[in-house]
Parts: C-alpha cells; structure tokens; sequence
C-alpha cells in the first residue's frame, strides 16, 4: 500500500504575503497592458512621449510576470522582500522623476506619477505586512 502526501505551496504563515505579491503582480500587469493599448494617449495627456510609455508598459508587464512567478516559489519571504524593496525604490523614483523635470509633466502627468507611486508604497505596506505575519 502506498501513501500519497499533497502539500501546498502556500502555508498558513506564508499566504498573505503571497496574495499580496499576486496582487501587485496582477494590477501591474494589466496596467502595463492598459499601457501598451492607450501609450500614445497616456502620453500626450501626461507630457511624455509615446516610446516612453510603450516601455514603461512593457516595464509593467514584465514585472508583473516576475513577480507571480515570485509568488509561486516554494519560500517565498526573501522574494517578498525583494519585492518590497523594489516597490520602495519605485516610490522614490517617482518622487525623483516628477522633482528632476525629465519631461515636461502636465498636471495629469504629475498626478499620475505620483499617484503611481502611492500605489507602489501600499503595496509595499501589504507585502510587509505578509512578512512580518510569517514571524508570528
């Protein structure tokens, strides 16, 4: 007789970091994918150009796949922290691009911006949360 083990890939400590980092992964994504269909739009409403947009939808995709896939391996707290981390430096790099003048930003570009980079900081707030829970 054999016996057959299913286990999970998501423990009780660990699934709130995980839902959070699917989360991010899954807005971001389908951001980037907004992004990529509206680029020329978004650009001339924002005052950046349409290649600038275009890469940054691709930016937001590809980190979105990264980050699911982050969110699937076995151990997944040092890859929550990666995370987290490069969600903070986002945070500061938008501040920094709004503050430095790169492109002529309209209103809307600023709000956007920074707007974004608000969503990165509560995502990071999330995914803290998840690591600090796999403490407990």
């Amino acid at each position: 007789m054999t016996a057959t083990t299913i286990t999970s890939a998501t423990t009780g400590t660990d699934s709130f970091l995980r839902f959070a980092m699917r989360l991010d992964a899954v807005l971001t994504g389908l951001m980037g994918i907004a992004g990529a269909a509206l680029a020329p739009r978004i650009a001339e409403l924002s005052g950046t150009t349409t290649a600038f947009e275009y890469g940054m939808a691709a930016f937001f995709i590809g980190y979105g796949a990264l980050v699911l896939g982050l969110a699937r391996m076995k151990h997944v707290r040092i890859p929550g922290i990666w995370v987290i981390g490069g969600n903070v430096l986002y945070t500061v790099a938008s501040v920094i691009f709004v503050l430095a003048g790169v492109f002529p930003l309209t209103t809307t570009g600023v709000v956007a911006t920074l707007g974004a980079g608000v969503y990165t900081l509560v995502m990071a707030d999330l995914q803290y949360m998840g690591v600090r829970r796999m403490r407990a």
